[in-house]
């Protein structure tokens, strides 16, 4: 894509209204746009990253047998009636129109048990595996950290529907290692962390990251033996780790997945039974995995960034090159003969085409954008070649378009 093109452009200043840093930079650098607090439009470049993030998402959840669904945002009051949590969850939009009264989703237990008990009666009907990436909504009192804590964001949640402990057990462990894997692919090093389970269950698991500007906190061991929410723990920092992997540290963590064993909560409510081989009726068993998307991709902005802009990791970032052509009439054929052939080499260039735009406010913008590979097009550089440099490093080097095209592809 020629940036001249590019539906948004930089900025020198965030909002002022806006304190995070992830909102701050992808707001300066064209991905997202302030509609109001907690809620974002997502332009051009940040739709390109929550694709990335979403593939890489659907990818672990079809590993593990999920199977994607759309489920709607509209939910009748009846269904979060007869769970108790129409008026039990707080941050629940409602709306009164002439056609009925409805919650705007911000989770789907009532909508996906009444659909999965039209499809399983017995026994040999689980388990099950039904997931989605759908807008969630949520009233949020303290929607001021960016994609943090928005009150309208994208979510995955996944749902497991089992005949017994032991077959929810194994597959919740499964979850938990696809959750890990999920994470690392996008650039991030996630605790397991014991948590409270809200108004889903008794406790949860919630996958935690270390970041200065966070808005949880952690008492973990670094050596993997423990982690809890500081919201519920009652051990102190400073206590040795059970096998001896030295003191539990607390740290500041932003949550990005959480999993809750929900057990017969929900099957009871609905009264979503399973016949069992002797003809026997019992609750079918419950697990909850979700994922905010656009939070994660708030998440990965805190931990990979500098004081010159966004650092993406190369699987989500929107681009994998930003092309810049130092204007100059006599090497403008060099540029587009470079972008030609890195396109057909099947790699996504963001090419800055502008004129009249001096190399240092170019080169500006590539930092802030965050784009891993930057390539440089001029006289100085020759014919044929690029000078390349990496986002996360301060070296350049002179290399032939053809050994870089060969290299990354």
């Amino acid at each position: 894509m020629r940036l001249s093109d590019l539906l948004s452009k930089t900025s020198k200043q965030a909002p002022r209204d806006e304190v995070s840093t992830n909102s701050k930079l992808l707001i300066r650098a064209g991905f997202i746009d302030k509609v109001a607090a907690g809620i974002y439009t997502f332009l051009p470049l940040g739709q390109r990253v929550l694709k990335n993030i979403s593939n890489i998402v659907r990818e672990e959840m079809d590993a593990i047998g999920g199977q994607e669904v759309i489920m709607p945002v509209l939910h009748p009051k009846a269904n979060w009636e007869k769970t108790g949590r129409w008026k039990s969850f707080d941050v629940l939009y409602k709306t009164n129109a002439a056609s009925g009264d409805f919650a705007l989703g911000p989770s789907h237990e009532e909508i996906v048990v009444p659909l999965l008990k039209r499809f399983v009666s017995s026994y040999q009907d689980l388990p099950k595996y039904v997931y989605q990436i759908q807008t969630k909504f949520r009233d949020e009192p303290r929607a001021k950290s960016g994609l943090l804590r928005g009150r309208e964001f994208l979510m995955k949640d996944l749902y497991s529907f089992h005949t017994d402990e032991r077959d929810f057990e194994k597959y919740y462990k499964k979850a938990q290692e696809a959750y890990k894997k999920v994470f690392k692919r996008c650039g991030l090093d996630s605790i397991l962390t014991f948590a409270d389970g809200g108004t889903f269950s008794k406790f949860s698991h919630e996958f935690q990251v270390i970041c200065e500007n966070g808005e949880d906190g952690i008492i973990y061991c670094t050596g993997g033996d423990f982690a809890e929410n500081v919201e519920i723990t009652k051990v102190k920092e400073g206590k040795q780790c059970d096998l001896g992997h030295g003191p539990l540290k607390k740290v500041k963590t932003i949550e990005v997945g959480n999993i809750f064993p929900l057990k017969d909560k929900f099957s009871k409510a609905f009264g979503f039974t399973y016949v069992d081989k002797n003809g026997k009726e019992h609750p079918v068993l419950m697990g909850c995995y979700g994922i905010g998307i656009s939070r994660l991709m708030g998440a990965i902005v805190e931990v990979h960034h500098d004081e010159k802009g966004i650092i993406w990791p190369g699987v989500v970032s929107p681009f994998d090159v930003h092309l810049v052509h130092i204007e100059d009439p006599a090497t403008e054929s060099w540029a587009k003969e470079a972008y030609e052939n890195l396109t057909k080499a099947g790699i996504d260039v963001l090419w800055d085409d502008r004129e009249k735009t001096s190399a240092g406010e170019k080169f500006a913008d590539c930092d802030l954008i965050g784009i891993p590979a930057r390539l440089v097009i001029s006289k100085k550089v020759g014919k044929g070649k690029v000078e390349l440099k990496m986002r996360d490093s301060d070296r350049a080097e002179i290399k032939t378009l053809d050994k870089f095209i060969a290299a990354i592809s």
